[in-house]
């Protein structure tokens, strides 16, 4: 294949990534965004096989075996309530996947076409030594993020004296041996560099607290795509560039818009994080000195809801690790036959990565139109008569706007206090992953309705199939 026939076919992929990435924006376009992107990268790959510089096609076609059998078990096999976990490990394979080119270009610079070794250009060490260090950090940035995600790592913050001038100082030395790399090629200074850059990635995400998983999942991405790009410019390849650039800079323009929602410092998140985590609050049952809350059953919701002419419904994260978003869309079904009003309302940081209501809400069938964003439906809830919370908590606390001693203060929330009712399903009266009480748990118009999410919402849909 020609050199103008691939630049072109190379540039038609480069677009089918953009309209991907458009289509992405919105659930309605989501399934054609992903069907885009797979045409863009089904040719890409195409036209980089037919490359004059592929000498063993074998090799070529018994990694795609591997890792297309790996990928279809992975995509048949994960519940869409791992997603979060799988997006980190898919982020450290790209790491890993830069760290390795890196190491391969270096003691192979012939077969990239950037010198001899011991002779290689600077502009290539300067490339390939920015891409190993900002693919160790995703690679093991990422492990970390998987382990506290899938629950194999506590996700409280892990803090020690001195963390930030440590972290500044790998930091340096990082830099400062990409100096030296560059003037000396030395291999002590290139894996030196990468150990560091090793280290610094799990230093990096370990002080950061479940509060802020999601921005975490979202830098890692860019992390991910700037290492991809580090990669396309060791190997000359101007899609991958784009790519690359096309996922560091939409991933860090939307880590930046969710700090912005959460009432995060940007760099606090990245550089350390200071949300803490409520798994170390009570986890028993109430216990609530002077004050009391008004504990109902299920059956109680069901009358309620069943009554009412309008209710919104409002998924967290204790939705999603019950699955209880099949049931939630039976029980929706079903009090809607009973002529009830039923919308969802997502916050943007709920749950544990972007969208990650969405994907639940959407694989159990629920009609894209019948779900909204906070800025679209927070007045509604004033003239609405229930409010059902399923597993949500800090992104529902009044204390956000209330207290300004509270580190959720001015973090946007959905106002679910203003409805008529506020049905609450929450295991017990622990706080959120923020370590601070809901004090809508106590408001008059609050019912409690303790117990396993998913649990609790079948008993509300048997409650109103036999009311």
């Amino acid at each position: 294949m020609n050199a103008n026939l691939s630049s072109l076919l190379y540039l038609v992929a480069a677009v089918c990534f953009i309209m991907a990435l458009k289509g992405l924006s919105s659930p309605v376009s989501a399934r054609n965004g992903n069907r885009i992107g797979i045409a863009g990268m089904a040719l890409a790959v195409l036209v980089t096989l037919f490359q004059p510089g592929v000498e063993s096609y074998w090799l070529v076609v018994l990694g795609v075996i591997i890792g297309g059998a790996a990928g279809t078990i992975i995509a048949l096999r994960i519940q869409m309530t791992a997603m979060p976990q799988l997006v980190a490990a898919f982020h450290s394979l790209v790491g890993l996947a830069a760290v390795f080119v890196a190491i391969a270009a270096y003691y192979a610079p012939e077969a990239y076409g950037i010198g001899t070794a011991g002779s290689i250009k600077v502009n290539s060490l300067i490339e390939l030594s920015l891409g190993s260090a900002i693919g160790a950090i995703t690679f093991t940035g990422s492990i970390i993020a998987f382990g506290k995600l899938q629950g194999i790592f506590k996700s409280a913050p892990v803090r020690f004296p001195m963390q930030h001038p440590i972290n500044l100082g790998l930091g340096i030395a990082v830099i400062a041996l990409i100096v030296v790399f560059c003037l000396t090629e030395a291999p002590a200074a290139f894996w030196l560099l990468t150990l560091i850059a090793l280290a610094l990635g799990i230093l990096l995400i370990i002080p950061i607290g479940g509060a802020d998983m999601p921005v975490v999942v979202s830098m890692l991405n860019s992390y991910s795509g700037w290492a991809a790009a580090g990669i396309g410019f060791t190997l000359e390849n101007h899609l991958l560039i784009i790519t690359g650039a096309l996922v560091g800079s939409s991933g860090a323009i939307l880590s930046y818009i969710m700090c912005k929602g959460m009432n995060r410092s940007f760099f606090n998140v990245i550089l350390g994080g200071f949300g803490t985590d409520g798994s170390s609050a009570a986890a028993g049952g109430p216990d609530l000195g002077d004050r009391t809350v008004k504990q109902g059953s299920a059956e109680d919701a069901a009358f309620i809801m069943k009554n009412a002419s309008s209710v919104i419904i409002v998924p967290g994260y204790g939705m999603a690790v019950a699955q209880a978003q099949h049931a939630l869309k039976e029980m929706a079904d079903m009090l809607e036959k009973e002529g009830v009003k039923v919308r969802y309302a997502i916050h943007p940081v709920a749950g544990r990565m972007p969208g990650h209501m969405n994907v639940l809400l959407a694989e159990a069938n629920v009609p894209y139109d019948a779900v909204f964003e906070l800025e679209d439906i927070n007045r509604d809830f004033a003239s609405t008569d229930v409010a059902f919370v399923i597993g949500a908590n800090d992104v529902t606390n009044p204390a956000a706007k209330t207290d300004p001693a509270s580190p959720i203060y001015g973090m946007p929330i959905l106002d679910v206090e203003r409805a008529g009712t506020v049905l609450f399903i929450k295991r017990s009266m622990a706080s959120g992953y923020a370590g601070v009480e809901n004090e809508l748990f106590f408001r008059d118009n609050t019912m409690m309705l303790f117990g396993d999410a998913k649990k609790m919402t079948e008993e509300i849909v048997k409650a109103i199939e036999h009311a």
